[in-house]
């Protein structure tokens, strides 16, 4: 069969044989396209695999009488709707923000404590469980980052986050209850 036949046997059967058969001589100069666009080896073989997901929808809806043209065209303008989303896609420096996160919490809770305060303190700390204690510690009292914690207790970082705020809301609901 030549690229009409077999494009005319996809649309109606929706077989992924012959999809494959008429997708597969293009596969490098698709490779071609989108690392030209991309720029990355691992995003352009990703690309050539999902254009080809994207196809078994597309071409039972489309038209096409030139194939080869059409999925040019097809993977150009895919590579360009990746970059204009990665261009959207606002990249943040996770631990400067956190640290500033924590700077706005802690300057909003400071206020002058006694010494009856602090016996509240250490006894509500008494009340978290030993996970929670020992993150709340070693992040307020001895002022270490996230990582640093999980570092040195062997937590996984979303878990010493999570230690963190849990710890921290029990505190505040035990310190309000005393």
């Amino acid at each position: 069969m030549d690229e009409k036949e077999l494009l005319l046997h996809y649309k109606h059967t929706g077989n992924l044989d012959t999809l494959g058969k008429l997708y597969s001589p293009y596969m490098s100069l698709l490779y071609g396209v989108c690392y030209k666009y991309l720029q990355d080896v691992e995003q352009s073989q990703d690309a050539v695999m999902q254009i080809f997901d994207e196809l078994i929808d597309k071409l039972r809806i489309y038209e096409v009488d030139n194939f080869k043209s059409w999925l040019y065209v097809y993977a150009r303008n895919y590579c360009l709707m990746q970059l204009r989303k990665a261009k959207q896609v606002t990249k943040v420096d996770i631990e400067e923000n956190l640290y500033e996160s924590e700077l706005h919490m802690r300057a909003d809770e400071e206020k002058k404590w006694d010494e009856q305060d602090f016996e509240k303190l250490e006894s509500c700390m008494a009340t978290l469980n030993e996970e929670q204690e020992q993150c709340i510690r070693m992040f307020y009292l001895e002022q270490r980052c996230y990582k640093e914690i999980a570092d040195m207790t062997g937590y996984e970082l979303a878990k010493v986050k999570s230690y963190i705020q849990n710890g921290r809301r029990n505190l505040k609901i035990c310190m309000e209850k005393k």
